[in-house]
């Protein structure tokens, strides 16, 4: 055989190969792009709110992103959202107002769109000098109209009612809250007073009947923001837990079709403080893949961490820190279909706050960490919020500037 006849068949065999990698590609999609070569173009969406807002919220569903948000003017406060469109933002509906709304930075609103393609909001209204209610309204006219309110809860205390996470559950919605029925109220909102806080649960068939008002966990930490999500198995959420003797760990629990199972941690933190952090967990999900981002200080440092779990929340890897200096926590997380998730935190550093966002794989590996805004005050600054839609991250957060505003970006995933 010539040298010509042995390049030209090495040459043939690449071309064999080039094909059936063609193939392949064309029938298993593109492989998944490498964390450290993931990268993200950010651009300003224009925000629907108006000047003093806050605590936005960002919801996603099979028929888009919806962003909520809080509007105040003089002593009124109104609850607004707007859908994502080609155009940008949806022009602002009003879903409630008035001027015994609760509202903080970190018990957020939201406004969600279930399967059928009902609206439900919920925000959460003072009930006497030291308690608030969860109230839930839907809409089936695109938030035109809206029903009247109705709660969750039917103990009749004047206690804390809050930190809700709304779920399609396939058959109606799932609602879970942090209870205070069974602690003592302190001087007012905020005072964490005497007693238990309690995980609750509660589900609502097509018809808006409710069955059951289920706990979940009669111990968990007072004021740390709720997560759930639903999963091919069934919905799984995550809150913060309270032990008898002050660690405050992340724990999930899933919904088995009859019940929801005994409290799990995602992982032994061992993070041991006498008051509650106010800075809760976030989850996501895709087919049977599941992320829980969280924040810990065991060590008086603080930092933010995810771990994945294969098996719809039964067991969890070892958790990934997603932070580079110092975080202050207050997570978002969306899961990939590829396995991997984009998490976002505030990032501590340098004497500043920054709201960041990296993605992180199921082995460890993440990407470069991304700015999506420097922040100014920390605390005013509130939750910031990421959600996905096919190819497309959106994220929201409270503009710290002379006026607080929500604000909105953009990012379309590579």
């Amino acid at each position: 055989m010539t040298t010509f006849q042995r390049g030209a068949g090495r040459a043939r065999d690449r071309l064999v190969l080039l094909a059936a990698c063609v193939f392949l590609a064309s029938c298993h999609g593109s492989p998944p792009t490498p964390a450290a070569a993931w990268t993200l173009q950010l651009q300003p969406l224009p925000s629907p709110a108006a000047d003093a807002s806050a605590q936005p919220q960002l919801s996603a569903s099979a028929d888009g992103v919806i962003l909520s948000w809080l509007e105040n003017a003089g002593s009124q406060t109104a609850l607004k959202f707007s859908e994502r469109t080609a155009a940008g933002w949806s022009e602002p509906r009003l879903v409630a107002f008035g001027d015994d709304f609760f509202a903080n930075f970190a018990d957020i609103p939201s406004v969600v769109r279930l399967a059928d393609r009902t609206l439900v909001a919920h925000w959460l209204r003072m009930n006497g000098t030291s308690g608030y209610d969860l109230r839930l309204a839907r809409s089936v006219d695109e938030g035109r109209a809206w029903s009247a309110p109705f709660s969750p809860h039917h103990d009749g205390t004047s206690t804390e009612h809050g930190f809700a996470s709304l779920f399609d559950t396939g058959a109606g919605l799932g609602v879970i809250w942090l209870d205070g029925r069974a602690m003592k109220p302190g001087a007012g909102p905020g005072d964490e007073g005497t007693g238990d806080m309690a995980l609750r649960a509660a589900h609502f068939d097509r018809a808006w009947t409710q069955h059951a008002e289920a706990a979940v966990d009669l111990r968990v930490c007072e004021c740390c923001p709720t997560s759930a999500t639903v999963t091919t198995d069934g919905p799984i959420l995550a809150y913060r837990n309270r032990s008898a003797d002050e660690v405050r760990d992340i724990y999930v629990s899933r919904f088995t079709g009859e019940a929801w199972t005994v409290p799990a941690p995602v992982h032994a933190d061992g993070w041991k403080i006498e008051g509650c952090p106010v800075n809760g967990p976030a989850i996501a999900s895709h087919d049977r893949k599941v992320a829980v981002a969280w924040f810990t200080a065991p060590k008086d440092e603080g930092h933010a961490f995810v771990a994945f779990s294969l098996d719809a929340g039964r067991t969890f890897s070892a958790p990934v820190q997603v932070d580079d200096t110092e975080s202050l926590g207050r997570v978002d997380v969306e899961q990939l279909a590829d396995g991997s998730a984009v998490v976002g935190w505030i990032e501590l550093g340098g004497g500043k706050t920054a709201f960041k966002v990296r993605r992180v794989e199921a082995n460890g590996q993440r990407s470069a960490a991304f700015t999506v805004t420097d922040l100014g005050d920390r605390r005013n600054s509130g939750y910031p919020r990421i959600a996905r839609r096919g190819h497309e991250l959106i994220f929201a957060w409270t503009g710290t500037g002379d006026h607080l505003r929500v604000e909105t970006a953009v990012a379309r995933l590579p």
